[in-house]
């Protein structure tokens, strides 16, 4: 699409479109921020496991019936401009930084709901932008991958579980070093005798 074809569609002045998207990418960033659906949010009720594999699969379900999220992550990942791979750290204009923004806060809101319960504590410390591309990387390659037996139900049970098993024992890791170097701080300090 071209921004002649936008003109004539829109039926504006070029002058006009440009007064409000400066850039073709601009415009591109606020079609896409218009079109993207809401974030589904996690059941009330369940087990972490439980809560975490329906979020998986609602986020799925969203990326596979909402084919925009997933084209305007790609557009993003691979820049603004596709004649070239993109710089790690080029200036965003601001509707990208919206859409960019607007994304990572609708992926991370129903991560953050299960993430700040209760039931979490047991998980320690969590890397959200880790943790969301742990549990929804896989989904994202298996629709990009378009492999017909792609079983997203089973890829999002193991995506979960594995960030569980590595959560829970990269936390008794942390606790158990904790621990230990406490009680070596107060053995130092007890007198000998």
């Amino acid at each position: 699409m071209t921004i002649d074809a936008v003109t004539r569609g829109a039926n504006v002045a070029r002058a006009t479109l440009y007064r409000h998207f400066p850039s073709a990418n601009d415009l591109l960033a606020a079609a896409f921020n218009s079109l993207l659906p809401p974030a589904p949010m996690p059941p009330a009720q369940g087990s972490l496991r439980e809560r975490l594999i329906a979020l998986v699969l609602a986020e799925a379900e969203l990326i596979a019936e909402a084919p925009g999220m997933l084209t305007a992550m790609s557009w993003m990942a691979l820049g603004g401009d596709l004649q070239q791979l993109p710089e790690p750290r080029h200036a965003d204009s601001p509707a990208l930084s919206t859409l960019r923004e607007r994304i990572a806060q609708q992926y991370a809101a129903p991560f953050d709901a299960i993430f700040d319960s209760p039931e979490a504590a047991e998980l320690g410390e969590i890397d959200r932008s880790r943790a969301i591309a742990l549990l929804i990387g896989p989904l994202v390659l298996g629709r990009l991958s378009t492999l017909p037996d792609f079983d997203y139900r089973e890829c999002a049970r193991a995506a979960v579980d594995g960030f569980l098993h590595v959560q829970r024992k990269q936390s008794k890791s942390i606790t158990a070093t904790r621990s230990g170097s406490a009680g070596a701080s107060t053995r130092r300090q007890t007198p000998s005798q």
